[in-house]
Protein backbone atom coordinates (compact mmCIF):
# COMPACT_ATOMS: atom_id res chain seq x y z
CA UNK A 1 0.00 0.00 0.00
CA UNK A 2 1.37 3.38 -1.02
CA UNK A 3 1.46 6.44 1.17
CA UNK A 4 1.44 9.76 -0.59
CA UNK A 5 3.86 11.56 1.71
CA UNK A 6 3.40 15.28 1.85
CA UNK A 7 6.54 17.39 1.80
CA UNK A 8 5.61 20.25 4.05
CA UNK A 9 8.20 22.95 4.66
CA UNK A 10 8.34 24.42 8.15
CA UNK A 11 10.15 27.71 8.24
CA UNK A 12 11.96 28.22 11.50
CA UNK A 13 11.37 31.94 11.51
CA UNK A 14 7.64 31.64 10.98
CA UNK A 15 5.01 32.12 13.66
CA UNK A 16 4.27 29.08 15.80
CA UNK A 17 1.90 27.04 13.68
CA UNK A 18 1.13 23.34 13.30
CA UNK A 19 4.06 22.22 11.22
CA UNK A 20 2.86 19.48 8.86
CA UNK A 21 -0.79 20.51 8.93
CA UNK A 22 -2.48 20.22 5.57
CA UNK A 23 -3.86 23.34 3.94
CA UNK A 24 -7.64 23.69 4.12
CA UNK A 25 -9.36 21.38 1.67
CA UNK A 26 -6.08 19.65 0.81
CA UNK A 27 -6.49 16.43 2.82
CA UNK A 28 -4.84 13.48 1.07
CA UNK A 29 -6.40 10.05 1.46
CA UNK A 30 -4.34 6.98 2.32
CA UNK A 31 -5.14 3.96 0.17
CA UNK A 32 -5.97 0.68 1.89
CA UNK A 33 -5.62 -2.34 -0.38
CA UNK A 34 -8.06 -5.17 0.31
CA UNK A 35 -8.01 -8.64 -1.25
CA UNK A 36 -11.41 -10.31 -1.33
CA UNK A 37 -12.26 -13.62 -2.98
CA UNK A 38 -14.36 -13.96 -6.11
CA UNK A 39 -18.09 -14.32 -5.41
CA UNK A 40 -17.76 -13.71 -1.67
CA UNK A 41 -19.65 -10.45 -2.10
CA UNK A 42 -21.60 -8.99 -5.00
CA UNK A 43 -20.41 -5.99 -6.96
CA UNK A 44 -23.41 -4.04 -5.67
CA UNK A 45 -22.53 -4.82 -2.05
CA UNK A 46 -18.92 -3.80 -2.53
CA UNK A 47 -19.98 -0.57 -4.22
CA UNK A 48 -22.28 0.33 -1.32
CA UNK A 49 -19.67 -0.61 1.25
CA UNK A 50 -16.90 1.37 -0.45
CA UNK A 51 -19.01 4.50 -0.78
CA UNK A 52 -20.12 4.34 2.84
CA UNK A 53 -16.64 3.57 4.17
CA UNK A 54 -14.95 6.38 2.27
CA UNK A 55 -17.67 8.80 3.33
CA UNK A 56 -17.20 7.95 7.00
CA UNK A 57 -13.40 7.68 6.83
CA UNK A 58 -12.36 10.86 5.09
CA UNK A 59 -8.66 10.03 5.31
CA UNK A 60 -8.91 6.60 3.64
CA UNK A 61 -9.54 5.28 0.15
CA UNK A 62 -10.32 1.63 -0.61
CA UNK A 63 -8.69 -0.39 -3.34
CA UNK A 64 -10.59 -3.71 -3.38
CA UNK A 65 -8.98 -6.36 -5.57
CA UNK A 66 -10.86 -9.57 -6.32
CA UNK A 67 -8.85 -12.80 -6.16
CA UNK A 68 -9.45 -16.32 -7.51
CA UNK A 69 -9.50 -19.27 -5.10
CA UNK A 70 -7.27 -21.32 -7.38
CA UNK A 71 -3.69 -20.82 -6.29
CA UNK A 72 -4.62 -18.34 -3.57
CA UNK A 73 -2.56 -20.11 -0.88
CA UNK A 74 0.74 -19.52 -2.62
CA UNK A 75 -0.27 -15.97 -3.52
CA UNK A 76 -1.13 -15.08 0.07
CA UNK A 77 2.08 -16.64 1.39
CA UNK A 78 4.07 -14.56 -1.08
CA UNK A 79 2.19 -11.40 -0.11
CA UNK A 80 2.90 -11.98 3.59
CA UNK A 81 6.64 -12.07 2.86
CA UNK A 82 6.79 -9.00 0.63
CA UNK A 83 8.62 -5.94 1.86
CA UNK A 84 7.59 -3.51 -0.87
CA UNK A 85 4.61 -1.19 -0.77
CA UNK A 86 2.45 -3.27 -3.09
CA UNK A 87 1.35 -5.80 -0.49
CA UNK A 88 -2.32 -5.94 0.57
CA UNK A 89 -3.40 -4.49 3.92
CA UNK A 90 -6.42 -6.77 4.46
CA UNK A 91 -6.91 -10.28 3.04
CA UNK A 92 -9.94 -12.57 3.02
CA UNK A 93 -8.87 -16.17 3.67
CA UNK A 94 -10.78 -19.41 4.18
CA UNK A 95 -11.42 -19.98 7.88
CA UNK A 96 -9.56 -23.30 7.85
CA UNK A 97 -6.57 -21.70 6.07
CA UNK A 98 -5.63 -19.32 8.88
CA UNK A 99 -3.51 -21.90 10.72
CA UNK A 100 -1.15 -22.40 7.80
CA UNK A 101 -0.63 -18.65 7.42
CA UNK A 102 0.02 -18.26 11.15
CA UNK A 103 2.50 -21.12 10.94
CA UNK A 104 4.30 -19.46 8.04
CA UNK A 105 4.47 -16.14 9.87
CA UNK A 106 3.43 -12.70 8.74
CA UNK A 107 -0.04 -12.15 10.25
CA UNK A 108 -0.86 -9.34 12.66
CA UNK A 109 -2.06 -10.22 16.15
CA UNK A 110 -5.56 -8.72 16.43
CA UNK A 111 -6.37 -9.97 19.92
CA UNK A 112 -6.59 -6.52 21.53
CA UNK A 113 -9.03 -5.15 18.96
CA UNK A 114 -11.03 -8.37 19.07
CA UNK A 115 -11.48 -8.21 22.85
CA UNK A 116 -11.83 -4.45 23.24
CA UNK A 117 -13.80 -3.39 20.18
CA UNK A 118 -15.15 -6.25 18.09
CA UNK A 119 -17.16 -8.40 20.53
CA UNK A 120 -15.27 -11.65 20.03
CA UNK A 121 -17.31 -13.48 22.68
CA UNK A 122 -20.30 -13.52 20.31
CA UNK A 123 -18.45 -14.79 17.24
CA UNK A 124 -19.42 -18.09 15.67
CA UNK A 125 -17.02 -20.71 17.05
CA UNK A 126 -16.53 -22.32 13.64
CA UNK A 127 -15.04 -19.07 12.35
CA UNK A 128 -13.35 -17.74 15.48
CA UNK A 129 -11.56 -20.87 16.66
CA UNK A 130 -9.63 -21.55 13.42
CA UNK A 131 -8.45 -17.92 13.52
CA UNK A 132 -6.99 -18.33 17.01
CA UNK A 133 -3.53 -19.64 17.87
CA UNK A 134 -2.26 -20.00 21.45
CA UNK A 135 -5.02 -17.64 22.71
CA UNK A 136 -4.08 -14.98 20.16
CA UNK A 137 -6.60 -13.97 17.49
CA UNK A 138 -5.27 -13.60 13.96
CA UNK A 139 -8.36 -14.29 11.85
CA UNK A 140 -11.48 -12.16 12.26
CA UNK A 141 -14.76 -13.92 11.32
CA UNK A 142 -16.43 -12.47 8.24
CA UNK A 143 -19.19 -14.85 7.09
CA UNK A 144 -20.22 -18.46 7.48
CA UNK A 145 -22.06 -21.22 5.65
CA UNK A 146 -22.86 -24.72 6.81
CA UNK A 147 -25.00 -27.74 6.10
CA UNK A 148 -28.67 -28.13 6.96
CA UNK A 149 -31.24 -30.77 6.09
CA UNK A 150 -33.15 -30.08 2.87
CA UNK A 151 -36.39 -32.02 2.86
CA UNK A 152 -39.53 -32.67 0.84
CA UNK A 153 -42.46 -31.08 2.68
CA UNK A 154 -44.97 -33.07 0.65
CA UNK A 155 -43.34 -36.42 1.44
CA UNK A 156 -43.20 -35.54 5.14
CA UNK A 157 -46.90 -34.65 5.10
CA UNK A 158 -47.78 -37.80 3.22
CA UNK A 159 -45.96 -39.84 5.88
CA UNK A 160 -47.86 -38.04 8.64
CA UNK A 161 -44.79 -36.19 9.94
CA UNK A 162 -46.06 -32.78 11.03
CA UNK A 163 -42.81 -31.21 12.24
CA UNK A 164 -39.15 -31.67 11.32
CA UNK A 165 -37.21 -33.68 13.91
CA UNK A 166 -35.23 -31.89 16.61
CA UNK A 167 -33.35 -34.87 18.00
CA UNK A 168 -31.18 -37.47 16.33
CA UNK A 169 -33.36 -40.31 17.62
CA UNK A 170 -36.45 -38.74 16.11
CA UNK A 171 -34.53 -38.11 12.91
CA UNK A 172 -33.81 -41.83 12.62
CA UNK A 173 -37.46 -42.67 13.31
CA UNK A 174 -38.71 -40.22 10.69
CA UNK A 175 -36.15 -41.28 8.09
CA UNK A 176 -37.14 -44.92 8.57
CA UNK A 177 -40.80 -44.00 8.13
CA UNK A 178 -40.00 -42.08 4.95
CA UNK A 179 -37.87 -44.91 3.58
CA UNK A 180 -40.77 -46.73 1.90
CA UNK A 181 -42.96 -46.85 -1.21
CA UNK A 182 -39.92 -46.55 -3.46
CA UNK A 183 -38.62 -43.42 -1.71
CA UNK A 184 -35.33 -43.03 0.11
CA UNK A 185 -35.73 -41.78 3.67
CA UNK A 186 -32.49 -39.85 3.27
CA UNK A 187 -29.76 -39.72 0.67
CA UNK A 188 -26.41 -39.79 2.43
CA UNK A 189 -23.28 -40.71 0.51
CA UNK A 190 -20.95 -43.09 2.30
CA UNK A 191 -17.98 -40.73 2.29
CA UNK A 192 -19.63 -37.47 3.37
CA UNK A 193 -16.98 -36.95 6.04
CA UNK A 194 -17.97 -33.34 6.84
CA UNK A 195 -21.37 -34.60 7.99
CA UNK A 196 -19.71 -37.40 9.94
CA UNK A 197 -17.49 -34.84 11.67
CA UNK A 198 -20.59 -33.13 13.06
CA UNK A 199 -21.83 -36.38 14.60
CA UNK A 200 -18.40 -37.02 16.12
CA UNK A 201 -18.27 -33.51 17.61
CA UNK A 202 -21.77 -34.00 19.00
CA UNK A 203 -20.52 -37.03 20.89
CA UNK A 204 -17.59 -35.11 22.33
CA UNK A 205 -15.00 -36.54 19.95
CA UNK A 206 -12.78 -35.07 17.26
CA UNK A 207 -10.97 -36.02 14.07
CA UNK A 208 -7.55 -35.21 15.54
CA UNK A 209 -6.20 -33.63 18.71
CA UNK A 210 -3.01 -31.85 19.71
CA UNK A 211 -1.08 -33.95 22.21
CA UNK A 212 0.78 -32.57 25.23
CA UNK A 213 4.04 -32.84 23.30
CA UNK A 214 2.67 -30.44 20.70
CA UNK A 215 2.20 -33.07 18.01
CA UNK A 216 -1.13 -33.90 16.38
CA UNK A 217 -2.74 -37.34 16.58
CA UNK A 218 -5.73 -38.86 14.82
CA UNK A 219 -8.57 -39.68 17.23
CA UNK A 220 -11.16 -41.61 15.23
CA UNK A 221 -10.65 -44.64 17.49
CA UNK A 222 -11.93 -42.91 20.64
CA UNK A 223 -15.28 -44.08 22.05
CA UNK A 224 -16.88 -40.70 21.29
CA UNK A 225 -15.75 -40.72 17.66
CA UNK A 226 -16.90 -44.33 17.23
CA UNK A 227 -20.35 -43.38 18.53
CA UNK A 228 -20.50 -40.65 15.91
CA UNK A 229 -19.62 -43.14 13.17
CA UNK A 230 -22.24 -45.59 14.44
CA UNK A 231 -24.95 -42.96 14.17
CA UNK A 232 -23.77 -42.14 10.65
CA UNK A 233 -23.98 -45.83 9.74
CA UNK A 234 -27.55 -46.13 11.02
CA UNK A 235 -28.72 -42.98 9.25
CA UNK A 236 -26.96 -43.75 5.97
CA UNK A 237 -28.66 -47.15 5.82
CA UNK A 238 -32.06 -45.45 5.48
CA UNK A 239 -31.40 -44.58 1.86
CA UNK A 240 -29.41 -45.76 -1.14
CA UNK A 241 -26.38 -43.48 -0.98
CA UNK A 242 -23.27 -45.19 -2.42
CA UNK A 243 -20.95 -46.35 0.34
CA UNK A 244 -17.80 -45.86 -1.74
CA UNK A 245 -18.35 -42.28 -2.94
CA UNK A 246 -18.79 -38.78 -1.56
CA UNK A 247 -21.71 -36.37 -2.02
CA UNK A 248 -20.40 -35.10 -5.35
CA UNK A 249 -20.16 -38.49 -7.07
CA UNK A 250 -22.84 -38.50 -8.24
CA UNK A 251 -24.08 -35.01 -7.50
CA UNK A 252 -26.60 -35.34 -4.71
CA UNK A 253 -28.58 -32.44 -6.17
CA UNK A 254 -29.16 -34.52 -9.28
CA UNK A 255 -30.19 -37.55 -7.24
CA UNK A 256 -32.63 -35.52 -5.16
CA UNK A 257 -34.10 -33.88 -8.27
CA UNK A 258 -35.31 -37.26 -9.51
CA UNK A 259 -38.07 -36.99 -6.93
CA UNK A 260 -37.58 -40.14 -4.87
CA UNK A 261 -35.53 -38.75 -1.96
CA UNK A 262 -37.09 -37.29 1.18
CA UNK A 263 -34.00 -35.64 2.72
CA UNK A 264 -30.36 -34.79 2.19
CA UNK A 265 -27.68 -32.87 4.10
CA UNK A 266 -26.29 -29.88 2.23
CA UNK A 267 -25.98 -26.11 2.22
CA UNK A 268 -29.36 -24.42 1.54
CA UNK A 269 -28.19 -23.05 -1.79
CA UNK A 270 -28.29 -26.57 -3.23
CA UNK A 271 -32.08 -26.26 -3.30
CA UNK A 272 -31.75 -23.88 -6.23
CA UNK A 273 -29.85 -26.48 -8.25
CA UNK A 274 -32.47 -29.08 -7.36
CA UNK A 275 -35.31 -26.84 -8.53
CA UNK A 276 -33.51 -25.98 -11.75
CA UNK A 277 -33.14 -29.67 -12.48
CA UNK A 278 -36.76 -30.41 -11.54
CA UNK A 279 -39.04 -27.33 -11.58
CA UNK A 280 -41.90 -29.52 -10.29
CA UNK A 281 -40.24 -29.43 -6.86
CA UNK A 282 -40.55 -25.66 -6.49
CA UNK A 283 -42.48 -24.85 -3.34
CA UNK A 284 -42.05 -28.37 -1.97
CA UNK A 285 -38.64 -27.98 -0.34
CA UNK A 286 -38.03 -27.07 3.29
CA UNK A 287 -35.04 -26.74 5.59
CA UNK A 288 -34.22 -27.59 9.19
CA UNK A 289 -30.98 -27.64 11.22
CA UNK A 290 -29.17 -30.93 11.57
CA UNK A 291 -30.77 -32.37 14.72
CA UNK A 292 -28.76 -32.66 17.93
CA UNK A 293 -28.59 -35.33 20.59
CA UNK A 294 -31.30 -33.47 22.49
CA UNK A 295 -33.90 -30.91 21.46
CA UNK A 296 -32.09 -28.23 23.47
CA UNK A 297 -29.83 -27.29 20.56
CA UNK A 298 -29.10 -28.33 16.96
CA UNK A 299 -26.33 -30.74 16.12
CA UNK A 300 -22.75 -29.71 15.51
CA UNK A 301 -21.88 -28.94 11.90
CA UNK A 302 -18.76 -28.13 9.95
CA UNK A 303 -18.65 -24.38 9.41
CA UNK A 304 -17.14 -23.10 6.21
CA UNK A 305 -16.62 -19.46 5.43
CA UNK A 306 -14.04 -16.72 5.56
CA UNK A 307 -11.93 -14.78 8.02
CA UNK A 308 -10.22 -11.43 7.51
CA UNK A 309 -6.53 -11.10 8.30
CA UNK A 310 -4.10 -8.18 8.41
CA UNK A 311 -0.53 -8.82 7.24
CA UNK A 312 2.26 -7.70 9.54
CA UNK A 313 3.89 -5.93 6.62
CA UNK A 314 1.04 -3.44 6.21
CA UNK A 315 2.27 0.11 6.52
CA UNK A 316 -1.16 1.29 7.68
CA UNK A 317 -2.37 -0.91 10.51
CA UNK A 318 -4.93 1.70 11.61
CA UNK A 319 -6.43 1.86 8.13
CA UNK A 320 -6.45 -1.93 7.83
CA UNK A 321 -8.17 -2.46 11.17
CA UNK A 322 -10.72 0.21 10.27
CA UNK A 323 -11.69 -1.84 7.20
CA UNK A 324 -11.89 -5.05 9.24
CA UNK A 325 -13.99 -3.31 11.90
CA UNK A 326 -16.45 -2.13 9.26
CA UNK A 327 -16.71 -5.41 7.33
CA UNK A 328 -17.06 -7.44 10.54
CA UNK A 329 -19.35 -4.94 12.27
CA UNK A 330 -23.10 -5.29 12.75
CA UNK A 331 -24.18 -2.91 9.96
CA UNK A 332 -22.30 -4.54 7.10
CA UNK A 333 -22.63 -8.05 8.52
CA UNK A 334 -26.38 -7.63 8.30
CA UNK A 335 -26.12 -6.24 4.76
CA UNK A 336 -23.82 -9.05 3.63
CA UNK A 337 -25.99 -11.77 5.15
CA UNK A 338 -29.14 -10.49 3.48
CA UNK A 339 -27.44 -9.83 0.16
CA UNK A 340 -25.53 -13.10 -0.14
CA UNK A 341 -27.65 -15.45 2.04
CA UNK A 342 -24.77 -16.01 4.44
CA UNK A 343 -24.74 -16.53 8.18
CA UNK A 344 -23.49 -13.39 9.99
CA UNK A 345 -20.34 -13.73 12.07
CA UNK A 346 -22.11 -13.37 15.44
CA UNK A 347 -24.84 -15.44 17.03
CA UNK A 348 -26.46 -12.17 18.13
CA UNK A 349 -27.04 -11.22 14.48
CA UNK A 350 -28.91 -14.39 13.50
CA UNK A 351 -32.17 -12.42 13.42
CA UNK A 352 -30.93 -10.64 10.30
CA UNK A 353 -31.71 -13.75 8.23
CA UNK A 354 -34.83 -14.89 10.07
CA UNK A 355 -36.98 -14.22 7.02
CA UNK A 356 -35.18 -16.79 4.87
CA UNK A 357 -36.06 -20.35 5.91
CA UNK A 358 -32.90 -21.93 4.55
CA UNK A 359 -30.48 -19.34 5.91
CA UNK A 360 -32.31 -19.24 9.25
CA UNK A 361 -31.82 -23.01 9.57
CA UNK A 362 -28.18 -22.53 8.65
CA UNK A 363 -27.74 -19.79 11.26
CA UNK A 364 -29.27 -21.99 13.96
CA UNK A 365 -26.81 -24.75 13.15
CA UNK A 366 -23.87 -22.35 12.89
CA UNK A 367 -24.20 -21.58 16.59
CA UNK A 368 -22.95 -25.15 17.12
CA UNK A 369 -20.46 -24.97 14.28
CA UNK A 370 -16.92 -26.27 14.34
CA UNK A 371 -13.98 -26.33 11.97
CA UNK A 372 -11.48 -29.01 11.04
CA UNK A 373 -8.45 -29.45 13.34
CA UNK A 374 -6.32 -26.30 13.37
CA UNK A 375 -3.08 -28.03 12.45
CA UNK A 376 -1.28 -26.08 9.70
CA UNK A 377 -0.84 -29.42 7.93
CA UNK A 378 -4.49 -30.50 7.89
CA UNK A 379 -4.61 -30.01 4.12
CA UNK A 380 -2.23 -32.97 3.84
CA UNK A 381 -4.90 -35.18 5.43
CA UNK A 382 -7.59 -34.02 3.05
CA UNK A 383 -5.32 -34.49 0.03
CA UNK A 384 -5.46 -38.29 0.48
CA UNK A 385 -8.30 -38.48 2.94
CA UNK A 386 -8.16 -41.63 5.13
CA UNK A 387 -11.49 -40.70 6.74
CA UNK A 388 -13.31 -41.49 3.50
CA UNK A 389 -11.74 -44.92 3.18
CA UNK A 390 -12.52 -45.62 6.85
CA UNK A 391 -16.18 -44.76 6.37
CA UNK A 392 -16.54 -47.01 3.35
CA UNK A 393 -14.96 -49.97 5.15
CA UNK A 394 -17.24 -49.58 8.16
CA UNK A 395 -20.33 -49.25 5.98
CA UNK A 396 -19.27 -52.42 4.17
CA UNK A 397 -19.18 -54.31 7.46
CA UNK A 398 -15.56 -54.08 8.65
CA UNK A 399 -14.82 -53.73 12.36
CA UNK A 400 -15.16 -50.01 13.23
CA UNK A 401 -12.51 -49.96 15.98
CA UNK A 402 -9.88 -51.66 13.83
CA UNK A 403 -10.53 -49.42 10.84
CA UNK A 404 -10.67 -46.30 13.02
CA UNK A 405 -7.22 -47.06 14.46
CA UNK A 406 -5.80 -47.54 10.97
CA UNK A 407 -7.30 -44.27 9.75
CA UNK A 408 -6.09 -42.43 12.85
CA UNK A 409 -2.56 -43.73 12.30
CA UNK A 410 -2.64 -42.40 8.75
CA UNK A 411 -3.87 -39.01 9.99
CA UNK A 412 -1.10 -38.88 12.59
CA UNK A 413 1.58 -39.75 10.03
CA UNK A 414 0.30 -37.21 7.53
CA UNK A 415 0.32 -34.39 10.06
CA UNK A 416 3.78 -35.32 11.36
CA UNK A 417 5.40 -35.87 7.96
CA UNK A 418 4.14 -32.63 6.50
CA UNK A 419 5.20 -30.76 9.60
CA UNK A 420 8.84 -31.83 9.45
Amino acid sequence: MRHRLLALVCVAASLLTACGALPEGGTERRTVTVWLMKDSASKEFLKRFTEDFERTHGDLRLDIRIQEWTGIGEKVQAALKREDKGAPDVIEVGNTQVAQYVDGGGLSDLTLESMRDWGMNDWLPGLAEPGRFNTRQFGIPWYAANRVVIYRKDLFARAGIKHPPKTRDQWLTDAEQLNSSGNQGIYLAGQDWYTLAGFIWDEGGDLAKKASAGTWEGTLQTPAALRGMDFYRRLQALGEGPVNADEEHPSQAGVFAKGRVAQLVAVPGLAQAIERANPALKGKLGFFPVPGRTAAEPGAVFTGGSDLVVPENTDDRLGATAVVAALAGAKWQTELARTMSYVPNKTTLAGAVAGDEGVAAMAAGAAQGRATPSSPQWAAVEADNPIKAYMTKVLNGSDPTTEARRASDRITRALAEEGE
